[in-house]
Protein backbone atom coordinates (compact mmCIF):
# COMPACT_ATOMS: atom_id res chain seq x y z
CA UNK A 1 0.00 0.00 0.00
CA UNK A 2 1.70 3.45 -0.94
CA UNK A 3 1.90 5.92 1.40
CA UNK A 4 -0.73 8.38 1.56
CA UNK A 5 -0.50 12.17 3.26
CA UNK A 6 -3.19 14.71 2.72
CA UNK A 7 -2.99 18.75 3.02
CA UNK A 8 -6.98 19.46 3.88
CA UNK A 9 -9.01 22.40 5.84
CA UNK A 10 -10.98 21.52 8.83
CA UNK A 11 -13.68 23.09 7.48
CA UNK A 12 -13.67 22.10 3.87
CA UNK A 13 -16.83 19.77 2.99
CA UNK A 14 -14.52 18.24 0.06
CA UNK A 15 -11.86 17.44 2.61
CA UNK A 16 -14.19 15.59 4.68
CA UNK A 17 -15.64 13.31 1.93
CA UNK A 18 -12.05 12.96 0.98
CA UNK A 19 -11.23 11.79 4.13
CA UNK A 20 -14.31 9.82 4.65
CA UNK A 21 -13.64 8.16 0.85
CA UNK A 22 -10.25 6.90 2.63
CA UNK A 23 -11.58 5.47 6.21
CA UNK A 24 -14.73 3.63 3.93
CA UNK A 25 -12.36 1.75 2.42
CA UNK A 26 -10.12 0.99 5.06
CA UNK A 27 -7.30 2.56 3.61
CA UNK A 28 -4.73 4.09 6.26
CA UNK A 29 -3.58 8.01 5.84
CA UNK A 30 -2.22 10.64 7.42
CA UNK A 31 -3.59 14.18 7.30
CA UNK A 32 -2.82 17.85 8.41
CA UNK A 33 -5.43 20.32 8.46
CA UNK A 34 -3.51 23.60 7.07
CA UNK A 35 -5.78 25.97 8.73
CA UNK A 36 -4.96 24.23 12.41
CA UNK A 37 -0.97 23.76 11.82
CA UNK A 38 1.33 26.29 13.14
CA UNK A 39 3.09 28.90 11.00
CA UNK A 40 6.11 26.54 10.01
CA UNK A 41 4.33 23.72 8.55
CA UNK A 42 1.33 26.09 6.84
CA UNK A 43 4.70 27.57 4.90
CA UNK A 44 6.15 23.92 4.15
CA UNK A 45 2.61 22.79 2.67
CA UNK A 46 1.86 26.13 0.92
CA UNK A 47 5.55 25.49 -0.39
CA UNK A 48 4.64 21.81 -1.78
CA UNK A 49 1.14 23.42 -2.73
CA UNK A 50 3.22 25.86 -5.13
CA UNK A 51 5.27 23.34 -6.27
CA UNK A 52 2.60 21.06 -7.74
CA UNK A 53 0.44 24.17 -9.29
CA UNK A 54 -1.76 23.48 -6.88
CA UNK A 55 -4.72 26.31 -5.66
CA UNK A 56 -7.01 24.35 -3.00
CA UNK A 57 -7.67 22.15 -1.03
CA UNK A 58 -8.25 19.21 -0.92
CA UNK A 59 -4.54 17.84 -1.61
CA UNK A 60 -3.83 14.13 -1.55
CA UNK A 61 -0.02 12.13 -2.49
CA UNK A 62 -0.71 8.59 -3.15
CA UNK A 63 2.84 7.37 -3.13
CA UNK A 64 4.46 9.74 -5.49
CA UNK A 65 1.47 11.24 -7.65
CA UNK A 66 -0.14 14.08 -6.15
CA UNK A 67 -4.36 14.71 -6.92
CA UNK A 68 -5.90 17.78 -6.07
CA UNK A 69 -9.44 18.56 -4.76
CA UNK A 70 -11.84 15.02 -4.28
CA UNK A 71 -11.10 12.66 -7.05
CA UNK A 72 -12.43 9.32 -5.62
CA UNK A 73 -12.49 7.66 -8.92
CA UNK A 74 -8.56 8.81 -9.55
CA UNK A 75 -8.12 7.48 -6.16
CA UNK A 76 -9.67 3.87 -6.36
CA UNK A 77 -7.62 3.51 -9.42
CA UNK A 78 -4.58 4.53 -7.60
CA UNK A 79 -4.93 2.25 -4.94
CA UNK A 80 -6.35 -0.66 -7.20
CA UNK A 81 -10.02 -0.75 -5.39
Amino acid sequence: MPNIIMYTLSTCPWCRKTKNFFKQHGVPFQFIDYDLADEATQERIMAELDAHGANGFPFVRIGETVIMGYNPGRYQELLGL
